[in-house]
């Protein structure tokens, strides 16, 4: 059943996930300044290349960034079929509970995934990720072991999840921990969505039935940063304030993550500051364009010598200013390719390389069909006979 709750707007109080049971002040700081960061990253969104870095490995609770794990775990499921943006999520009694930033669920009450989810990834509601966390997984406990297996699967060395919701711990708990590192690879992940990133990059919306409105606990995206696209926040007092930031300019997908900065508004220009830096240090760069020539590969018995290998995909990256020559594009192709040549039919890869470390890998396909020839064709006639 459904509440009518009067026209509630989520204020400044709930945008940085204030825990029922953690609700002090952090000091004020009035200009960011590095040393009042614990941790940060700032990587290529595209390739994941680290521009810049301070402690990235460092351990650290990612308070209501945890709930990026939460999304992208339904996310997947929604990919995969096993889930629908549209099936009904019910909300427990527990969920109905969990205090801190939330939009108000009450036992019982019924929101599609996909509401829940918004509800989520804007007002960072703890009481819509208990939801569906015990919709996706029967209980919060076991959706924290999946969230513990993707982690693992994923290569975040540094991250124990404990919660869905990422607020702090109570007596005799543990805390949720991640880093820098951690967080911009889960971010990258989240960015493969586009459901997520519309929803992290809406400023405000309506939830039940548009009685309460909801803002984004992301500044940013807010009007305070030009080309912000998301992602999601993080504060209680123990962990500071947090910031997964995602943007675009000029064609250069960026990602930052800023850890444990003692000030909100520091926060925010903390990452506006480091963006800032590597959107002017940097550029765009296309290494292989989808359906380009990358190469010939020699064919034996065919009608030509050889075949054109083409990308199947588009890989961008950024380079610093100038240093575009760093970056090399290495084939790996078949060595015994021989007619008939099917269009499309794969001939092995490219390797991107920047400064000799590899970037990326990129599938390359036959642009055309070779047929056999002479003596070749003949067999090949004979035998389809």
């Amino acid at each position: 059943m459904r509440r009518s709750t009067g026209l509630v707007v989520l204020g400044l109080a709930l945008a940085f996930e204030a825990s029922a049971h953690a609700r002090g002040r952090a000091p004020a700081a009035a200009q960011p300044a590095e040393s009042s960061v614990v941790a940060y990253v700032v990587v290529d969104a595209d390739s994941g290349a680290v521009l810049a870095e301070k402690e990235q490995h460092k351990k650290w609770p990612p308070a209501s960034m945890t709930k990026m794990m939460t999304v992208l775990l339904a996310m997947e499921r929604v990919k995969s079929g096993a889930a629908r943006l549209e099936e009904p999520v019910h909300a427990s009694a527990w969920a109905s509970k969990i205090g801190g930033s939330q939009v108000y669920l009450k036992a019982g009450e019924t929101f599609p995934l996909g509401e829940m989810l918004k509800a989520i990834m804007i007002a960072s509601a703890n009481d819509a990720a208990v939801a569906v966390a015990e919709h996706l997984a029967g209980s919060q406990a076991a959706f924290v072991e999946k969230m513990n297996q993707r982690a693992a699967e994923l290569g975040l060395t540094d991250t124990t999840y404990q919660t869905p919701h990422g607020l702090p711990p109570g007596k005799g708990q543990l805390p949720d921990i991640s880093s820098a590192h951690d967080l911009a690879v889960l971010g990258r992940e989240l960015m493969k969505y586009p459901e997520v990133m519309k929803w992290a990059g809406t400023a405000q919306a309506g939830f039940r039935d548009d009685t309460l409105q909801m803002s984004n606990t992301n500044h940013l995206v807010r009007g305070m940063y030009p080309g912000a696209t998301g992602l999601k926040t993080g504060y209680y007092v123990q962990a500071g304030f947090e910031i997964t930031a995602t943007a675009t300019r000029n064609d250069v997908n960026l990602l930052a993550v800023v850890l444990g900065v003692p000030d909100k508004k520091a926060s925010f220009a903390e990452a506006a500051r480091l963006l800032n830096e590597a959107f002017a240090s940097q550029r765009a760069f296309v290494a292989t364009r989808r359906g380009a020539v990358v190469g010939k590969v020699p064919v034996s018995g065919g009608g030509v010598e050889s075949v054109d290998a083409i990308a199947t995909r588009d890989l961008r990256l950024v380079v610093a200013a100038g240093d575009e020559k760093s970056v090399t594009v290495e084939p790996h192709f078949t060595t015994d390719l021989a007619a008939p040549v099917e269009k499309d039919q794969a001939l092995g890869e490219v390797i991107v390389k920047r400064a000799g470390v590899e970037v990326g890998r990129v599938p390359v396909v036959a642009a055309a069909a070779v047929e056999p020839s002479g003596w070749m064709a003949r067999i090949k006639s004979r035998a389809g006979r």
